[in-house]
């Protein structure tokens, strides 16, 4: 045992290089050469990424060392994967929450947040649970994390000021970080605006078979099942695997009141930030009305950038050293999550590869050798494939390939085809495990609150009621609304 210990890092290196080469000379899957060589690099990276044997930033670096080494894709083809619009939302997202850092309007806001919801641990995450996922049932799911993220931290480090004894803080801070990401993903799953895999096979649908899904039909299968499965997420991590036994105070309500006290009024630099942080998260909320307009196109990524570039460009209204003050200076970028940044487009790289090389393609085909089996049966393998897929594959590009292969396979079994769509798609946006399966997995993973081997466990957890819940709805609710909606 104490010889395990001592050579972890060699045994974590060395397994993921073993089991990578044993993939790639054995092909298990069957794959072509190509589709052979980028599966045995995911499985260097993943085992890599799981064990820990790297800092994960680094080995999602392996695509541009790999992938032209091996011919998988050319170093300018694998390289754009690293400046995806997405990461600079990321990037965006996270210069505002270092402005709200640096002006202690992240403390004022928790405090208040705090003093709402009382100092039990379990009311301010079910706070938090209910708040954010029904934000996301109206903003990208990306935006909503963005959103919450600063003022989750913010209550992390209020609730640690007063910290009780025979409490588990690391608990209550590791909760409130999943419960943001995992509630941004469900939310999203409520309404067809919520997260993009909804947008895109919604806009499948009604180009291959001329057939709109109605925003509310939507809603009278999808917001119950996401609304019993944020009660499961409030179950599951705050009361049965993570619980903090964080009681409500009336010490801690004081030291709360005092602390807002001693705060006094927003300063200038404060009231900017906070009107910089209202206008952004308001073009997230209306970007598509004004897009309507005709004027122009925004998107959340645009829109991020936005926010950032007003910080550097708002004065405080004080000077330093005989200069203007900004609200946010390129020196203080050095406390921002870089290597999120890496990992998030490491993870993209790996995703292009294996869409490029055939392998989502592949994974459809095989789908389609289940159709021999009852429907339920296929229903439910189609749930367990999509939502494993997704924790380590881009849940749009996931969706967009998956689409035309089960239209086709619900065609051959003379079946609706929302009936193996909408459970693909819901599944593909539950991915809970990794933290490149969403953008906000990613996004509360860089908070540097939640271990890997934590995210692991609560995530399979919540896969497996995510598996069961989507299915059985998908089976037994999906069919009486469309038997209605045919009517």
């Amino acid at each position: 045992m104490e010889w395990f210990k001592k050579n972890q890092y060699l045994l974590a290196v060395l397994s993921g290089i073993i089991l990578s080469v044993a993939a790639y000379i054995f092909n298990p899957f069957h794959l072509s050469a190509d589709a052979n060589k980028a599966v045995a690099v995911a499985i260097l990276m993943i085992t890599w990424w799981i064990s820990e044997a790297l800092p994960m930033p680094a080995v999602a670096l392996l695509p541009l060392v790999l992938f032209p080494l091996f011919k998988i894709a050319s170093i300018e083809e694998t390289s754009k994967a690293y400046s995806n619009p997405v990461i600079f939302l990321f990037m965006g997202g996270f210069m505002i929450g270092l402005a709200i850092e640096k002006w202690n309007l992240h403390k004022r806001i928790a405090l208040h947040i705090v003093k709402r919801t009382g100092t039990s641990g379990d009311r301010i995450i079910l706070g938090f649970i209910i708040a954010t996922g029904f934000l996301s049932m109206w903003l990208s799911n990306t935006a909503t994390t963005m959103m919450m993220f600063p003022i989750a931290l913010s209550v992390i480090a209020v609730m640690k000021e007063h910290e009780q004894p025979g409490t588990k803080m690391n608990n209550f801070s590791l909760v409130l970080m999943l419960v943001i990401a995992y509630a941004s993903n469900i939310g999203g799953m409520a309404t067809i605006i919520g997260t993009p895999p909804n947008v895109a096979f919604v806009g499948f649908i009604e180009k291959k078979y001329g057939y709109t899904v109605q925003f509310f039909d939507w809603m009278i299968v999808c917001t119950p099942l996401a609304i019993i499965l944020l009660a499961a997420l409030y179950w599951v991590l705050a009361k049965w695997m993570f619980p903090s036994h964080i009681k409500n105070s009336s010490d801690a309500n004081d030291f709360i009141t005092n602390e807002i006290k001693s705060l006094g009024k927003l300063s200038a630099a404060e009231k900017r930030v906070l009107v910089i942080f209202v206008i952004t998260a308001s073009l997230w909320i209306t970007k598509d009305l004004l897009n309507k307009l005709n004027w122009f196109k925004l998107d959340d990524n645009m829109i991020a950038i936005i926010g950032a570039l007003m910080l550097f460009a708002t004065p405080t209204g004080e000077k330093k050293e005989n200069k203007t003050q900004m609200v946010l200076d390129w020196k203080d970028t050095s406390k921002m999550a870089w290597g999120i940044l890496l990992l998030f487009g490491g993870g993209i790289a790996l995703a292009n590869s294996l869409e490029k090389v055939g392998v989502m393609a592949q994974v459809g085909n095989w789908l389609a050798g289940f159709s021999n089996i009852n429907a339920f049966a296929l229903l439910l393998m189609i749930v367990i494939v999509s939502i494993f897929m997704s924790e380590v594959m881009s849940n749009v590009a996931q969706v967009i390939v998956l689409s035309p292969v089960l239209a086709a396979l619900a065609d051959a079994l003379h079946l609706d085809p929302l009936m193996l769509g909408i459970p693909m798609t819901l599944a593909a946006s539950a991915a809970a495990m990794m933290p490149m399966g969403t953008p906000p997995n990613a996004i509360v993973f860089s908070s540097g609150h939640i271990k890997l081997k934590d995210m692991l466990k609560a995530g399979f957890v919540m896969n497996l009621i995510s598996i069961v819940l989507i299915t059985l709805f998908c089976w037994y609710v999906l069919p009486m609304v469309m038997a209605v909606v045919m009517k």
